[in-house]
């Protein structure tokens, strides 16, 4: 079973580099789905110092319909926002016999996913708590990681180092 990292036509430079990383160091796949508000060329990601894109899996679809014909029917689908009715922590991500892969979809940060695609399928959307009065939403790179460590705090960290040491320790 892979855990999937899917962003909506995501804008921001910054959070796709920060969830880029994130994908890289949790062995998942990165799925872009176009347009973006960037450019992720060869020549723009080495300008942009990101030394760890070569380890990122990553997957580009020219729209929303076109990765989800990617999808499997075993396949799990999750999508990310504030206006779902169930916790984060709900599904279970565990890999079980006759499961597919989990995707985790997160919206684009300025107006997240569609509202029409999200009427479509509620039982899939998924939510982080947050107070609503204090913010609009969390920060996507942020949400990225709460909601991709949950799946494999599931999962016991499977292929992740649990413990790791350097030559000279500062713990030892």
């Amino acid at each position: 079973m892979t855990n999937h990292i899917v962003l909506f036509e995501p804008v921001m430079p910054a959070n796709t580099g920060n969830i880029a990383r994130t994908a890289a160091g949790t062995n998942a796949i990165l799925h872009l789905i176009e347009p973006l508000g960037f450019d992720i060329s060869d020549k723009a990601v080495k300008r942009a110092g990101l030394d760890y894109w070569d380890h990122v899996q990553l997957v580009t679809h020219p729209s929303l319909p076109d990765f989800l014909e990617t999808l499997g029917d075993n396949d799990s689908l999750y999508l990310v926002s504030k206006f779902a009715n169930q916790d984060y922590t709900d599904p279970d991500y565990r890999e079980q016999e006759g499961k597919g892969d989990n995707y985790l979809l997160f919206g684009k940060e300025t107006t997240g996913l569609p509202e029409v695609f999200m009427r479509q399928n509620p039982e899939k959307a998924i939510r982080i708590p947050q107070n609503d009065q204090n913010i609009r939403s969390l920060n996507l790179s942020n949400t990225v990681a709460i909601v991709i460590f949950e799946a494999l705090r599931q999962q016991d960290f499977a292929e992740l180092d649990k413990i790791h040491t350097y030559e000279q320790d500062k713990l030892k």
